[in-house]
């Protein structure tokens, strides 16, 4: 079963701090040096001294950024700028935000869920890893011994249960409210109600979890238990290490978005919207012609509703086409390991079949999320090729994870991200 705990978290004094606003932070994997640089500057306390901290030249193996991360964390602690909470708690939080001119509230909570690997329990990954940033977190594990950001996980509840039992606590307490550089807004409940805390973990213990984003930290959190427990440092299965921090949200939650992300391709012979689309005739129909406009091919590719379709946009000329896939067959020559549910994902047919087989040479990949982003990088040439990629559904995901198949890299981009800085986990201390 999926072990879902109440915790004693670390948060903020605003008291010492100011404003929620001020401290807050996306995860370290969003964040550019400019953004970095801005977040530094907009409080001594913001949290990315301890989720991002700056490199310098004279960093050693003993006196590094995440040292310092350490030594930062431990110092706010002693002067009471960041407090653990008196009782065990799960945070209820809640984020209203604006994607493609629609404005949605998601909203989920924080706990603490013990580690299992994967492949052994309720807790089920969806895409690849890599060692570069597992490596990178689990130095900042080590030398804090903190969660600093949660992990997003997803779980099933259809009749909304969990909804129900927090609902009474939206309506009887003011939130803590902090607004980010992309204009979320994040409003943070503190639920220590025993009855309620029991009954939300007692309806998650049957449930799966799917975790949507912070595979890294996941895999980061299972080999840091596993390091403890060989010094010696994880006395039974209660001890902290054995846990680690997530938001959960409901699969059927209304406000849960899952943005396209469209590929920008470069490097390759140069072609226009004619040579491109004599490129593909071999495997594609072309089923729409949307001159220079790229609205309009998207807007059919939503029409659609289908995995089968990819939009096809030229920096050399600005046309706009969208193409669909004549034959699944060839997929299953090309991929003959994978399911046909991943072999029919629209981002697994553009990277196997056109990039890996269609394409000349071994065209440069960049990832954005807006129709904008695309259209701007065509029009100012910053890239040779844009591709228009449907969104994964939910569905997709869960039935990818039942079947223990991870999906390509970048298929999903649940939006917005979950900020870092609103409650930390100690990995060390009840």
């Amino acid at each position: 079963m999926a072990e879902v705990r109440a915790f004693r978290g670390f948060r903020y004094d605003l008291g010492h701090v100011g404003t929620l606003s001020d401290v807050v932070a996306p995860p370290y994997d969003v964040i550019s040096p400019a953004l970095q640089q801005q977040l530094a500057q907009r409080s001594p306390y913001n949290v990315i001294r301890l989720e991002l901290p700056t490199e310098v030249p004279d960093d050693t193996d003993t006196h590094n950024k995440y040292t310092r991360a350490a030594n930062t964390l431990r110092e706010w602690i002693a002067a009471g700028i960041v407090r653990q909470d008196t009782a065990r708690s799960l945070y209820l939080y809640e984020q209203e935000f604006e994607s493609e001119g629609i404005t949605h509230t998601r909203r989920g909570f924080l706990g603490r869920v013990r580690l299992e690997p994967f492949g052994t329990g309720k807790v089920f990954p969806h895409e690849q890893t890599f060692s570069g940033p597992k490596e990178d977190r689990l130095k900042l594990y080590r030398a804090t011994g903190f969660n600093i950001s949660p992990i997003f996980s997803l779980y099933p509840d259809p009749e909304g249960e969990v909804a129900r039992v927090f609902e009474p606590f939206v309506h009887t307490s003011p939130p803590l409210v902090a607004k980010d550089h992309l204009g979320v807004t994040s409003r943070l409940w503190v639920v220590t109600d025993s009855h309620a805390i029991s009954t939300i973990t007692g309806i998650m213990g049957s449930k799966p979890l799917y975790i949507a984003d912070g595979h890294h930290r996941y895999e980061t959190a299972l080999k840091y238990l596993e390091e403890r427990r060989a010094v010696g440092e994880v006395r039974d299965d209660e001890s902290p290490a054995n846990f680690t921090l997530m938001l959960l949200v409901a699969m059927s939650d209304p406000g849960l978005v899952i943005q396209p992300t469209h590929r920008l391709l470069s490097g390759m012979s140069p072609l226009n919207s004619q040579a491109l689309e004599q490129l593909i005739r071999q495997h594609f129909a072309i089923v729409e012609r949307s001159g220079t406009d790229a609205k309009a091919a998207w807007e059919f590719i939503q029409m659609d509703g289908t995995q089968s379709l990819l939009g096809f946009g030229t920096a050399s000329d600005k046309e706009w086409f969208v193409a669909r896939l004549r034959d699944e067959k060839v997929m299953a020559e090309l991929v003959p390991n994978h399911s046909p549910q991943w072999r029919g994902l629209a981002i697994s047919v553009l990277h196997n079949l056109v990039i890996g087989r269609l394409f000349d040479g071994k065209p440069t990949c960049r990832y954005v999320h807006l129709l904008d982003e695309a259209r701007e990088a065509l029009h100012v040439q910053d890239c040779q090729v844009a591709v228009l990629v449907p969104p994964v559904t939910m569905q997709h995901v869960e039935e990818l994870c039942r079947l223990g198949e991870k999906m390509p890299q970048k298929s999903t981009y649940f939006y917005p991200k979950v900020l870092t800085g609103l409650v930390f986990n100690s990995l060390k201390k009840d």
